[in-house]
């Protein structure tokens, strides 16, 4: 048995392609329209699962966006997506400065939570060992539920 992906339920395609892209830095690996059944699938990399433009054997994440309206209240009940980074305190002030709010700052130099614009969580998880910690994050409380 292989893990294969995270599908997650989209209302905005294009508002979570600029969260999950432009802000978290994901690469769409590939893109398909069902026009029969009027939903759009939508294969997310992380950046270092990419190898010259072609995904390497790994986990996705599939955005499903349903053409017809639907009402997404929470995505809390699915859980988390989870993300290993190279340095928590500067992707977090990268996500702050493109204005995504962080639920649970990186306080610890560890872990830190934010939450995509259909309410998904996302934790950001610090590669390797802790790093030391420092301000602002150190004293930021946590904003909402994570």
């Amino acid at each position: 048995m292989k893990y294969l992906h995270t599908m997650v339920r989209v209302n905005d395609l294009d508002a979570s392609l600029r969260f999950y892209v432009d802000i978290l830095g994901l690469v769409e690996v590939r893109r398909v329209d069902y026009e029969a059944g009027r939903f759009t699938l939508v294969f997310l990399s992380a950046p270092d699962d990419v190898k010259d433009g072609i995904e390497i054997d790994s986990p996705l994440i599939e955005l499903t966006h349903n053409w017809d309206t639907e009402s997404l209240n929470s995505g809390r009940n699915f859980g988390h997506l989870a993300f290993r980074v190279k340095d928590i305190y500067e992707t977090c002030a990268k996500i702050a400065a493109a204005g995504v709010k962080i639920n649970r700052p990186p306080r610890d130099g560890r872990m830190a939570f934010i939450k995509s614009p259909d309410n998904i969580s996302i934790e950001l998880l610090q590669e390797g060992e802790a790093l030391p910690s420092m301000e602002p994050w150190a004293s930021l409380p946590n904003e909402g539920s994570w």
